[in-house]
């Protein structure tokens, strides 16, 4: 399928939508599904657990009753399924497991709803509105893709509504949850929806994971991925969005292209990129945000090259670009050994090409894994093909007519054609000056109130929400469960629940055939951890920093403390258990006996 033709493109699943479930497992992503999966952030499993900013699943694809998948959760990343095998960025399910990225069951693989597979009332009287330009004619064409039917928008002028019951701004993740939930307590609520981008709301996991993994090309160009169970998925969510001009009651549309650049609260009012304005009766705030960048990256009248040779990895025409571009006789530089960077580095290497990878920690993970099994990680990332350089900077770049020449903190200097930057996501709050509302310092985000409220009728969801977290206190998470969580229950309140935000999100990520785990809680490698391992009989804790070559961390789980209280747990090469860690982070609990604690998650069970 044509990039052109994804411009015009609104998916119309065949199938009735699935609930998303309010915990998605990483389908890697197949996405963890914890209840049932949502379909949209399944498996990180950095945005499956939960598609951001699609599982960790930092990025394979988060459902609520369903596993991991939040009810129906995008599949951002086929996520693995919490209490179901795995099945984001799958995602978790909330009522029906989601589907991320391939990602460790968080408590299924996240389908988010239908899989979320790393958003409308009598229109006052007012001015006529604007037209927007008009689309171009091209006649009615469905295209058979696998599970979903793709129509080319009829053409004519888009109507842009004076006013609208329910207004999304967004197109991602934490959307098409808040859509679900919506549409589920008021089936003919008029909602709109708008995105920035020239496609329909699809999952982010799988651009780190599964695209790379499917042999297929001309499969993966059409955003066709191969989820952790082996079946066939697509990027895009399979919800029903239809031309703004069909915008009806219990007929949600989608507003493509289209941002918004201001917002007044008090008013209930936007002002879209268009000119036009439209006041809405509720409004959901999930803008996601943007990739991080370093200074020595960002192109100059000198290095004019670097335009082209950057990739900030975070949409689809970023991931078209690279895999347009990558052969078996590229070199690429990946920075950043998080998640995301952890999980390209990976991928990369299934493309053929060179891989380097370069960032300030002494390991992959080192922010989130205890020393010595970060230390592990890298070797088995080694082993896989990526040329590490851990306690290294980017210091500094030069166009040449070889490529780009990149210089380390350590001294050495690089020649790669291709440079994939995954240091972090900044939430998208430019419209917080306008709508004056109040952004963390610290955290970033909007801050909102426990119903995930910012002011009257206004509500945020996703990576741009800082929370209060009943448990661990306030929070900001950019994983795809996440997304697929805050976003359902910020469409049940907005149509009525008033229900607080108590859930713990997962996230799951897989680096390979011997790496996949799944996360919840507060996962720092600053905390004091105990490791429990199957193949030995004692407790292994960060205090051993360095394991020895002989050592192997197969099967196992991590506590992470504080003042002997578990505040986070890591289940590695075990799925489908994040349920039981959230009732342990939730009891409070003073534990001395970390053996018997183990018993409950069965990690001797061969998985």
């Amino acid at each position: 399928m044509s990039s052109l033709t994804l411009e015009r493109l609104l998916i119309i699943s065949e199938e009735p939508v699935v609930e998303l479930v309010e915990e998605v497992a990483p389908v890697e992503e197949a996405a963890p599904v914890e209840e049932a999966a949502s379909v949209e952030e399944a498996a990180p499993v950095e945005e499956a657990a939960p598609v951001e900013e699609a599982a960790p699943v930092e990025e394979a694809v988060p459902v609520e009753d369903a596993a991991p998948v939040e009810e129906a959760v995008p599949v951002e990343e086929a996520a693995p399924v919490e209490e179901a095998a795995p099945v984001e960025e799958a995602a978790p399910v909330d009522e029906v497991a989601p589907v991320e990225e391939a990602a460790p069951v968080e408590e299924a693989t996240p389908v988010e709803e239908a899989a979320l597979v790393e958003e409308a009332a009598p229109v006052e009287e007012a001015a006529p509105v604007e037209e927007a330009a008009p689309v171009e004619e091209a006649a009615p064409e469905p295209v058979e893709d696998k599970d979903a039917i793709i129509f080319i928008s009829p053409p004519g002028p888009a109507v842009v509504p004076e006013q609208v019951q329910y207004l999304l701004i967004g197109a991602g993740t934490a959307s098409v949850s808040a859509m679900r939930a919506i549409l589920k307590a008021e089936p003919d609520a008029e909602i709109l929806m708008v995105g920035a981008e020239p496609h329909g709301p699809y999952m982010r996991p799988p651009l780190s994971k599964e695209l790379w993994f499917n042999e297929d090309k001309a499969e993966a160009s059409q955003m066709i991925f191969n989820d952790w169970s082996g079946n066939k998925r697509s990027l895009f969510y399979p919800d029903k969005l239809v031309d703004i001009s069909e915008l009806a009651p219990g007929v949600p549309a989608l507003l493509k292209g289209v941002k918004v650049t201001k917002l007044d609260p008090t008013n209930q009012k936007v002002t879209l990129s268009t000119g036009e304005v439209v006041k809405y009766g509720k409004c959901l705030l999930a803008p996601g945000g943007e990739p991080k960048t370093l200074s020595s990256l960002k192109p100059t009248e000198k290095n004019a090259c670097l335009s082209t040779k950057v990739h900030m990895f975070r949409n689809i025409a970023q991931y078209q670009q690279l895999s347009s571009e990558l052969n078996d006789s590229a070199k690429v530089l990946v920075i950043g050994g998080g998640f995301v960077g952890s999980e390209l580095a990976y991928a990369m290497t299934q493309t053929g090409a060179a891989v380097y990878q370069s960032f300030p920690e002494g390991g992959n993970m080192g922010r989130v894994l205890p020393k010595y099994l970060s230390n592990w990680t890298t070797k088995q990332l080694e082993n896989a093909g990526v040329n590490i350089r851990p306690e290294s900077k980017v210091v500094a770049t030069e166009c040449t007519d070889n490529g780009v020449q990149v210089q380390l903190s350590t001294g050495e200097e690089l020649t790669v054609d291709h440079i994939l930057v995954a240091v972090g996501l900044e939430p998208s709050t430019e419209l917080g000056d306008s709508a004056g509302l109040e952004v963390h310092h610290e955290m970033g985000g909007y801050v909102v109130n426990a119903e995930l409220e910012a002011r009257s009728n206004l509500f945020v969801a996703g990576d741009a929400a800082c929370f209060y977290d009943p448990v661990l206190g306030r929070r900001r998470v950019e994983h795809h469960d996440h997304a697929v969580v805050s976003g359902k229950l910020a469409g049940r309140n907005m149509a009525g629940a008033a229900q607080p935000y108590h859930h713990q999100s997962m996230f799951w990520s897989d680096l390979g055939p011997n790496v996949g785990y799944e996360a919840i809680g507060l996962v720092d490698s600053s905390l004091p951890t105990v490791g429990i391992w199957a193949h030995k009989d004692t407790v292994e804790s960060d205090i051993r920093t360095d394991p020895g070559a002989h050592e192997k961390y197969e099967q196992g789980i991590v506590f992470y403390m504080d003042q002997n209280k578990v505040v986070g747990v890591l289940t590695w090469n075990i799925f489908g258990k994040i349920p039981i860690a959230r009732q342990v982070i939730a009891a409070g609990e003073e534990h001395q006996d970390f053996g018997l604690l183990a018993k409950q998650f069965d990690i001797h069970t061969k998985h």
